[in-house]
């Protein structure tokens, strides 16, 4: 019997909820400038406003991955992308409280979808696709930012960036219905899904999933791999984020780029993320198979990836042209996107039926990295340098992350 492939389909639908969240949650980087004009909002009012997503997104983690527990994958998922369509359309108020209070809405909603994903996808997948499967999800979170940022730059022109959000809220919505009817969270109970799929599915992928969150703060107090995990993903979040929030702004201030075309130049590291997210995920089971050894292919690819990304970036700080400063960091963020799906693998690996609630810990603790940074980055500019100093401590926290990956322990499968 050939087997079905419905479990394709199960990360279509995770991979299209991840680029709908990523392009509500990054709209409003691009029209940053634009909003503070119209408002007349200082640059720490408005780094305030971004960073309100980050700490309730941050301090959701585990309480929405519980929740999901009770109410399984198929009606959480549903729900949270309700509730952030709704949070992002009451962007369009126009008024810095409601416009702040949305925001921290929405990272309340949004807080479940990856630790919900990640039990999904180590449900639906085997050990020796799950990091395949992972670098398809985070390659669709930048896909979903690499079209919100040239988009809402032409929506803020031509429709104002209120109803801009108003038009934002629609897709969410429909997604919910659709994977509320269709989805199922155990394989063996969707109708689609043969014996055959099954069993490549595997036992190991059957037993994982979204386990109650009973006695993670024990594990986190005395497992140094959850601990390393969590610093690492602190240090890789506060560098990701530089795009979604301040990284358009410093096109147009350090470099002098037009509005339009900061949102273009905007994509480019977005959509090396992507590609990074995609072949790193290949490369790296492609390695567990040939070497059986998480070391080599989970450890060893993210601390050289990370190393590497580093330096591009401190390359970029000598190149004067701002196109050709741009690739180098896309550059860059082609190997930080390539250590995405190593680490969602390795949470799913080490785990185990805990997996969701390790990805919890985890996110939450990157969600504090990337709420920082924003509010980190008008103080460099103020008092440290300029946006030199921002590029600086940009490149500096790979490193620091790297050097987290490289104090886990490997192993063989």
């Amino acid at each position: 019997m050939k087997p079905t492939r419905i479990r394709f389909v199960v990360l279509a639908a995770l991979c299209s909820a991840a680029a709908l969240a990523y392009f509500v949650r990054n709209g409003v980087a691009p029209a940053e400038s634009t909003i503070r004009a119209d408002l007349g909002l200082t640059k720490e009012q408005s780094g305030m406003m971004m960073s309100a997503f980050f700490w309730p997104y941050a301090l959701c983690q585990i309480p929405a991955a519980m929740l999901a527990q009770r109410l399984g994958a198929r009606w959480s998922l549903a729900l949270y992308a309700v509730m952030w369509s709704l949070a992002t359309a009451g962007f369009a108020l126009g008024q810095l409280g409601w416009m702040t209070a949305s925001r921290a809405f929405m990272g309340v909603a949004q807080a479940g979808l990856v630790p919900v994903a990640v039990g999904v996808m180590a449900r639906w997948f085997p050990k020796t696709a799950q990091a395949t499967a992972a670098g398809a999800f985070s390659g669709f979170m930048s896909a979903g930012s690499i079209v919100a940022a040239p988009l809402t730059a032409w929506l803020v022109m031509d429709l104002g960036w209120r109803w801009m959000f108003v038009l934002y809220a629609i897709p969410g919505v429909l997604w919910a219905a659709w994977f509320a009817w269709w989805h199922r969270d155990d394989p063996a109970r969707h109708p689609a899904v043969n014996a055959a799929e099954l069993e490549r599915i595997g036992p190991a992928g059957a037993k994982a999933g979204n386990d109650a969150a009973t006695g993670v703060w024990r594990a986190l107090a005395v497992n140094p791999a959850l601990w390393l995990l969590c610093l690492q993903q602190f240090c890789r979040a506060a560098g990701y984020i530089f795009f979604a929030s301040w990284f358009a702004t410093y096109l147009q201030e350090a470099r002098g780029i037009t509005l339009v075309k900061s949102a273009w130049l905007t994509t480019l590291p977005l959509l090396a993320d992507v590609a990074g997210g995609f072949s790193g995920g290949l490369i790296s089971d492609a390695l567990l198979r040939r070497t059986r050894s998480r070391r080599i292919a989970r450890q060893g690819m993210a601390m050289a990836a990370l190393l590497l990304c580093a330096a591009l970036i401190f390359t970029a700080w000598f190149v004067a042209d701002p196109v050709l400063a741009v690739l180098v960091i896309s550059a860059g963020m082609y190997c930080a996107g390539v250590v995405n799906p190593c680490f969602s693998a390795t949470l799913m690996t080490c785990g185990g039926p805990h997996a969701a609630t390790w990805s919890a810990v985890t996110n939450m603790c990157g969600n504090f990295g990337a709420a920082s940074f924003p509010i980190l980055v008008p103080w460099l500019i103020a008092h440290a340098g300029g946006w030199d100093a921002v590029l600086a401590g940009f490149g500096s926290i790979y490193i620091l992350a790297a050097l987290l990956w490289a104090l886990l322990r490997g192993g063989r499968e």
